[in-house]
């Protein structure tokens, strides 16, 4: 358990902690405790794998478990966002059935002894994923008004379509360029 798994670790924590500050608007300012939550979340994916490559700490726990931790705290925030009428339910159904797709992709692979990846688009999507999240957390609490809670709600719009899109051209392009994988052989 080197450290940039124990910063994995520590990422999976953070999501029922996140949870619970989400389903309790009754706490003053909870949106905003919540989503420097899940924010210090996100900043711990980009931290552990930039330890993991510099440091050349990679193991076979860290490539499972980093992907998985990042689907489950983005997932999470979207099923959260979607109950509080923030994110429309067919979009996070979009996004959270091409995670599964690519996931029994790569596990197919995996079994042909191929390993696949995460490409640049799937990353940027991941990017806007946590960005819409973060914009949307911050715009939650109904009682916030006025020019700037309204732009930020713009920007977790526009990074809700951008995310979307990327999510379906990520899909179609991990399939398209490993149809070897699903070919009969």
């Amino acid at each position: 358990m080197n450290l940039p798994n124990k910063i994995t670790m520590f990422r999976v924590v953070l999501i029922p902690v996140f949870v619970v500050l989400m389903l309790l608007p009754d706490i003053p300012f909870y949106n905003f405790i919540a989503l420097t939550v899940f924010s210090i979340a996100c900043i711990t994916d980009f931290l552990d794998g930039y330890l993991a490559r510099k440091y050349k700490l990679v193991t076979n726990f860290g490539k499972f478990m980093d992907p998985l931790a990042d689907k489950v705290l983005v997932s999470t925030a979207m099923i959260l966002l979607v109950e509080m009428g923030m994110i429309p339910g067919w979009i996070a159904a979009t996004i959270l059935a091409r995670e599964f797709i690519i996931s029994g992709f790569r596990l197919v692979a995996a079994d042909a002894g191929i390993v696949i990846a995460a490409s640049y688009i799937a990353k940027f999507k991941t990017v806007f994923q946590m960005f819409m999240c973060i914009f949307m957390i911050f715009t939650c609490d109904r009682d916030n008004t006025g020019w700037f809670f309204d732009f930020i709600d713009v920007l977790g719009k526009i990074c809700m379509w951008i995310a979307l899109a990327l999510t379906v051209i990520s899909l179609v392009d991990y399939i398209y360029k490993n149809r070897e994988v699903i070919k009969d052989k």
